[in-house]
Order: structure tokens, then sequence, then C-alpha cells
């Protein structure tokens, strides 16, 4: 399989929540989408690794990817390790991705920063043919970084998801096991009716910083390159 989009965190149902519309809308465009989990949410709070596998299979459903896989790496204990770094680097090799989204390197999850930076890790050593991994070598031609767990950074980019939203919420509504009773509503996991306002309160945050109703924010280490400035998107003024 060459997929076109490959999105690589640290849990189940972090795809949907930071990038989701995002990985929804390349899928519409006809565009090969997959997500490699590289743990089980296993030591969360709430839910357990089984529960949530199901619940991420209903959730890839919904998003209409045509791939996805876990890793079963440790959950709250992602090291700088090189054999996680191996075993990410042969998924990229297996699924040779033109471009990879990492979750922002740095953030208040360590499983989320510590996923950002093996993850570039391993997307430069899958291009290494001496590396004891199967597979012609492989490095993904853009890897971006997606930033919503921390909106205080500015981003590079931001995609407008407005159409895609109502089902980037529909596949996040997936993963019942990580939702509070209304009465726990100010707790670090919302209750079904406070997700909307939530997760709307940021992409429309994102949103209107190029003139739309919803948006994802992403990160880029390099510098974008622009052909003709007569026809760039979002006015300065």
């Amino acid at each position: 399989m060459q997929l076109d989009v490959l999105s690589i965190t640290a849990h189940p149902d972090d795809t949907e929540l930071t990038c989701g519309g995002t990985v929804i809308k390349m899928a519409e465009a006809g565009y090969k989408v997959g997500l490699l989990d590289l743990t089980g949410g296993e030591s969360g709070t709430r839910g357990n690794a089984s529960l949530r596998g199901q619940e991420s299979r209903r959730a890839s459903k919904v998003m209409g990817i045509v791939y996805r896989d876990n890793l079963g790496l440790p959950d709250a204990a992602l090291e700088d390790r090189r054999e996680y770094k191996l075993k990410i680097a042969q998924k990229i090799r297996d699924l040779r991705p033109r471009t990879v989204i990492l979750p922002y390197w740095e953030g208040r999850h360590p499983d989320h920063y510590t996923t950002g930076r093996i993850g570039y890790e391993a997307s430069f050593l899958a291009g290494l043919a001496r590396l004891p991994l199967a597979g012609k070598p492989h490095r993904p031609r853009k890897i971006v970084y997606a930033s919503l767990y921390v909106p205080s950074v500015r981003p590079t980019f931001v995609v407008d998801i407005t159409a895609q939203f109502e089902k980037k919420l529909k596949a996040i509504l997936c993963y019942a096991s990580q939702f509070s009773p209304q009465k726990d509503a100010q707790n670090l996991f919302p209750s079904r009716a406070d997700l909307r306002e939530r997760v709307g309160s940021l992409g429309r945050h994102f949103g209107l910083m190029i003139g739309v109703r919803y948006g994802e924010p992403f990160v880029t280490r390099e510098i974008a390159a622009v052909d003709d400035i007569v026809t760039m998107p979002v006015k300065s003024i």
C-alpha cells in the first residue's frame, strides 16, 4: 500500500481531536489516508485498550480512511528509544506516505510531544538503506505538525474544515469512554453536551485566522515556497 497521508499519534482519538477534519477532507478529496496509533491508551483514566480499539475502528469508518493500525507501544511510557523509532520507520517503509502528520513537538502530555520527536526521527531513519528494516528505503516528502493541543503556537497554515466539522464531531463522539457525566463538565474530559462547544471554540479560533468558520492549525519547520504572490489566499487587510 502507498498512502498519500499518514497521521501518527500517541493514542486512539488523538488524530480525531487534533486533525480529524483535515484527515476527512483529504479522504473526501480522493487521497489514500491512514492512521498509526502508537499506544492503546491503556493507562488513561477512562476506558481500556480493548474498548478504545473498538471505538477507533468505528471512528475510522466515519472518517473514510483506508488504513489504521496500532503499534502497541506502552501508554504513558513513550520514550526516545531506538527500537520504537525503528518500529515506526518500518511502518513508514511499508506504507510509503507522501505526507506525514505528527503531534507538535512541545505540549502538556509527554506521549504527545515524544511522538512528534520520535516520529520525525523515524521518518528520517526509514530512508537509510543499511538499517535492519524490510522493504525499500522511503522518506515522506512533507512532515507537518498538528498544533491544536498547543493553541499558543502560531500556525504556519490553517486548513478550512468547515464542511468537515460535523463529521469530525461524529468521529470524536465514537470515543464514548472518554466523556464525563454532565456534572463533571469542568473536568479534563468533556461531557457529550460540552463537546461541541469545546471543539467548536478551538475550530472557530483558528478558522477566524483565515476567514472561515472552522479551521485546524499546522506547523512546518521549513519555509513554504510561493510562485504567485497575486493569487495567495487570505486577505492581508
